[in-house]
């Protein structure tokens, strides 16, 4: 049978194997990483502390041209912080005349008031409320005990009224004793906010700032005299800084290309995986393609028609047991049939033969009318004189053989020639085109392959197109090699077609016999 021509897809994988296997990029350690990164961030930050305190130095020395400066802004807030305390001390003297003032009206309403609560507790002529309290119940019980003649009576009853009137009068006092106290204290804060240590305070912050203005100047001053030197300075820890900065970032690109070639040279052997993977799929495929050819190779060599040739000749014996195929067995007679049985000659022996048990009945049956004779007269006259019956049972393997023919099934008797008419009909018609029928299938087998050997290679000229040549060497193949030897499966299915020229011409010649002798 045809082989197919071996894919592409498999020298990839023989070139994919042969490729020098690379080496895995060592993956950078974590650990030291960090630590040697932590090492160059601190030396980084120390550098640039001291390059901005020596630019602070040299802005100090500039305060009028780079006002964001921290000195500049400094200086500026030592200046306005003075000028608000000044400002605070200078109100405070006009503030302290008007406190004196103060002082002087509420010491005046206190001594009025003093003066009032002394005439009236006066007129009352009782300290406080208790003591009137006290009066006025001693002479309630007066009153209460029923001792006292009328006029004396009704003299400590209007006493008792006058004094309870005074009691009224009491709470008056009260008032007027809390509004003194509220003076009074009124008094003393105003006095202790003469003697207030918040101008204490002020004097001495005003002190203090402007002690720090007076260094920021003096500082000023030096640095404007070294200007050059502070300068140089600046410039050399600033190159210090970026020298600092450029190892920083160094530290960080190595570790991170290190971090992904290894992660790329993961990438690309799972890409390659995934590609060998794809490349074994496909050559499976391939493998299923080619087996798929042999198999339609190898039907469409077979004659056509040959099972339902044999179902019609099956159904043809069924139908007529007197109808045999001309076509050769399949195999000669290997002697090893089953023979008959032992026979025995007689024609040597004396005596009356003894016979069967069966054959007695028989024998008595036909001479006498018994019942059993009777039966058997009957049997015997319906084999004779009854008609055929019209009922007929067909088998079901051959009425489903006729169903797949397309033709009906017998029904009765009667209908057993014409079935076997059309049966033999269809048989001739299978022998005469199962030539040509398998010529077309041998061609549609071929331009499925030439389809498929199209598919394999990618080229769109069909295998049966390619030039062939008759010698070996050179990369040449013969006109009539198979696909084993060499040839394309174009040539394989040709050698086939001729083949089968042979057998189908002998089957058309044996149908012709099958005919005549019907």
């Amino acid at each position: 049978m045809a082989e197919i021509k071996s894919s592409p897809s498999a020298a990839k994988v023989d070139e994919g194997a042969k490729k020098d296997v690379q080496t895995r990029p060592v993956k950078p350690d974590e650990a030291a990483f960090k630590a040697k990164l932590a090492q160059a961030e601190k030396d980084h930050k120390q550098s640039q502390e001291k390059a901005a305190a020596a630019k602070a130095k040299l802005d100090v020395a500039q305060p009028n041209k780079n006002k964001d400066s921290p000195a500049a802004k400094r200086r500026n807030e030592l200046i306005s912080q003075l000028k608000e305390i000044k400002e605070q001390q200078g109100a405070g003297k006009d503030g302290r005349l008007q406190v004196f003032d103060q002082i002087k009206k509420i010491d005046e309403q206190v001594k009025a008031k003093i003066n009032e609560q002394k005439v009236a507790k006066g007129k009352v002529g009782f300290k406080n409320v208790d003591e009137l309290d006290r009066e006025i119940d001693r002479l309630q019980k007066q009153v209460d005990a029923a001792t006292m003649k009328i006029v004396d009576e009704r003299k400590t009853l209007t006493e008792i009224s006058n004094l309870r009137k005074q009691r009224k009068g009491f709470a008056g006092f009260d008032d007027t004793e809390k509004s003194i106290e509220a003076l009074k204290a009124k008094r003393k804060n105003l006095q202790d906010s003469l003697d207030d240590p918040e101008s204490k305070a002020l004097s001495e912050k005003y002190s203090e700032l402007q002690g720090e203005l007076d260094i920021l100047k003096a500082e000023q001053d030096d640095a404007f005299k070294n200007f050059g030197t502070l300068k140089a300075e600046k410039d050399k820890l600033q190159a210090e800084q970026q020298e600092k900065w450029l190892a920083l970032r160094q530290i960080k690109d190595d570790h991170y290309q290190a971090v992904r070639a290894a992660s790329n040279y993961d990438y690309n052997q799972r890409q390659k995986a995934r590609e060998r993977s794809k490349l074994e799929w496909e050559k499976k495929q391939t493998e299923a393609k080619k087996e798929r050819a042999q198999k339609m190779l190898a039907e469409a060599s077979d004659p056509a028609y040959l099972d339902e040739i044999r179902n019609a000749e099956s159904v043809l014996r069924y139908l007529d047991p007197t109808y045999t195929t001309t076509k050769a067995p399949l195999q000669a007679p290997s002697g090893l049939e089953a023979a008959a049985g032992r026979t025995v000659d007689d024609s040597g022996l004396k005596g009356t033969r003894v016979l069967k048990k069966e054959d007695r009945e028989e024998d008595f049956m036909k001479g006498t009318g018994g019942k059993k004779g009777k039966k058997g007269n009957k049997r015997n006259t319906a084999a004779t004189s009854t008609p055929v019956s019209t009922k007929y049972s067909c088998p079901p393997a051959v009425m489903e053989d006729l169903t797949k023919m397309g033709i009906d099934p017998p029904f009765s008797a009667a209908d057993v020639t014409a079935v076997t008419e059309k049966v033999k009909a269809k048989l001739a018609h299978w022998k005469e085109d199962q030539a040509a029928q398998t010529k077309r299938n041998i061609e549609k087998a071929q331009k499925e392959v030439e389809k498929l050997e199209a598919e394999e290679s990618g080229a769109a000229t069909p295998a049966s197109e390619a030039p062939a040549t008759n010698g070996h060497g050179h990369g040449e193949t013969k006109a009539t090699a198979g696909a084993d030897e060499g040839g394309s499966v174009a040539n394989e299915v040709e050698l086939i077609k001729e083949g089968e020229k042979d057998a189908a011409a002998d089957a058309t010649a044996a149908a012709k016999e099958d005919a005549e002798e019907t």
